[in-house]
């Protein structure tokens, strides 16, 4: 757990450093931080992760995990606290975070995969496991 935190550690601070561009296997892809609430503990984190800016404004991330066969523990965390803060570039705002489901989920899935071959290589990978969840963020102000 330590080496994760570290490694999205440096991905955090080189995001924050350069105006929300990030190099390595993240360069081109389009990343958010996401300051949430932890289920169990309360403690606050922050998560680097893939979003896709939504014609309604909204932003929608993906709880890939690499293609693991759990779900990310920023998940959970967001089902249970949905009330967030989000770092784009150098704005932030807060947004309150729901599941896609159905239609909705299947048509921003496909527009992802679409756009970065890793995340349909993901899906490859949990298929039959897990269907990888959609997080819709929802500006609030």
């Amino acid at each position: 757990m330590a080496e994760r935190e570290d490694w999205n550690a440096k991905i955090i601070d080189e995001f924050r450093t350069n105006q929300g561009k990030v190099g390595g296997m993240f360069e081109g892809m389009p990343l958010c931080l996401v300051t949430h609430t932890g289920a169990k503990t309360g403690t606050e984190r922050v998560n680097p992760v893939a979003y896709q800016k939504l014609d309604d404004g909204g932003y929608a991330i993906f709880a890939s995990k690499g293609g693991s066969p759990t779900n990310p523990d920023w998940y959970h965390n967001l089902l249970a606290n949905p009330n967030v803060r989000v770092e784009v570039g150098t704005d932030s705002f807060d947004a309150v975070a729901r599941e896609a489901k159905g239609e909705e989920r299947d048509r921003i899935w496909t527009t992802q995969k679409e756009r970065y071959q890793g995340f349909a290589e993901y899906e490859e990978k949990t298929k039959g496991i897990r269907d990888i969840p959609v997080i819709v963020l929802e500006p609030t102000g």
